[in-house]
Formats: C-alpha cells, sequence, structure tokens
C-alpha cells in the first residue's frame, strides 16, 4: 500500500483515506488501457485527497467490459455505478465534481 498523503498512482483495491472511517465511502472504477488509467488514478488521488470522503479503486482493461458499461473514452471513471468522468481530466475539474457531489450527500 501506498502513502495516502503523498500524490500516487492508486493500487487495485487501494482505499483512499482508508483511516477516515467517517467519511462517505465511494466505488471507483477506471476503465481504460494501463497507462491512461494509471495517470487518472495519480491526478484523482492528488486531487480529492484532502476532501472528506474515501475512494476504494478498481481497474477494467478489458475492451469489451468498458463497451457493456457505456464507456466510450479512455480513461473513464465510473463512481457508483455512473459514468462521472470522461477523458483526462484537469485536476481542478475533478476537486470542483467531487465537491459538488459531497454537497450532495
Amino acid at each position: 500500500m501506498q502513502n495516502s498523503e503523498a500524490c500516487h498512482t492508486m493500487d487495485e483495491g487501494e482505499i483512499l483515506n482508508a483511516g477516515k472511517t467517517a467519511y462517505p465511502l465511494f466505488h471507483a472504477v477506471l476503465y481504460g488501457d494501463r497507462v491512461s488509467t494509471a495517470k487518472f488514478s495519480k491526478r484523482l488521488s492528488c486531487a480529492i485527497k484532502h476532501l472528506p470522503l474515501r475512494v476504494v479503486f478498481h481497474y477494467e482493461y478489458d475492451t469489451q467490459k468498458s463497451l457493456d458499461a457505456g464507456v466510450r473514452k479512455d480513461p473513464t471513471l465510473v463512481l457508483d455505478g455512473k459514468i462521472f468522468f470522461e477523458g483526462l481530466v484537469a485536476a481542478e475539474a475533478i476537486t470542483e465534481a467531487f465537491e459538488t457531489l459531497l454537497e450532495s450527500v
């Protein structure tokens, strides 16, 4: 496991902010090739590690499974079963989207 305080590519099954059990837990699946999902994962961990939330990470590299899930662009982040981001989004946009999500929780 990586240090949750540092920006890093998340490991399969890793939970960002795992020790903060009072925070809501979101389930994320990153679809795409290994390079694009690794880049997105690192950007995501940097952008949201300071927010009051936990995210468990999974990766899906299978093209057919991606298509079956409605994914059309690499990388795509599916959060709790819904497409949340498509493409390599800027860190600022990631932070803003998660802040907005947290307002509705």
